[in-house]
Parts: C-alpha cells; structure tokens; sequence
C-alpha cells in the first residue's frame, strides 16, 4: 500500500516506514503530524476521488528539523570589477511515515 500525500507545495509518493523532506512545519521531534492524500493505491484498486479520499490521512512522526544543501549563488559583471556572492539554505523537516488510512467503501 502507498500513498500520494501533499506537503509544502509538493506531492510525495510514501508508503508506511518511509522517512522524507518536507518545507519546514512548527513541530519538535517525537511529534505527530497528519498529511493529505491525493491518491491512494491499495492492493488490488486505486482511489483518487476526492470525496472518498477527504478523511484518508497519512500519519506521520517528526524525526528531525534539518536545513538542506547551500546553494551558492555567484554575480558577475564584466569590466566594472563587481563581484557578489551569496548563499542560501533551506530549513526541512524529516517526517517518517507510520500509518496511511484505509479507504473504506
């Protein structure tokens, strides 16, 4: 069983045991947290109706609050002797997956 869930602007495929970045929720680690499913795929059928699929929750635990890979961003301009570098890093929460809602019909 997996599941397609939406978190932070992006969709994820998860399925139970599964741990993943999403953009930065208020939450400390050991925490649960519940993410929305588009689409769930069980065995034998896959449900995409949304009305069906407005109760399924994927459940999941905060492992870590971390911050990803610098990007380094370069500026150049020719003859004028103008150099600027700046940086960035992006703040991310690492969830695992500890239950996905069955579909009931």
């Amino acid at each position: 069983m997996y599941a397609i869930v939406r978190a932070g602007g992006r969709q994820h495929k998860v399925a139970v045991g599964d741990v993943l970045e999403i953009d930065r929720i208020e939450a400390k680690p050991g925490d649960s947290v519940e993410l929305s499913t588009i689409l769930v795929v069980d065995g034998e059928s896959v449900t995409s109706d949304p009305w069906v699929l407005g109760g399924v929750k994927a459940h999941a635990e905060v492992v870590d609050q971390t911050k990803g890979d610098k990007i380094v961003i370069l500026r150049y301009k020719n003859k004028t002797g103008y150099r600027r570098r700046q940086g960035h890093r992006q703040k991310y929460t690492a969830v695992r997956i500890t239950s996905i809602d069955s579909v009931s019909k």
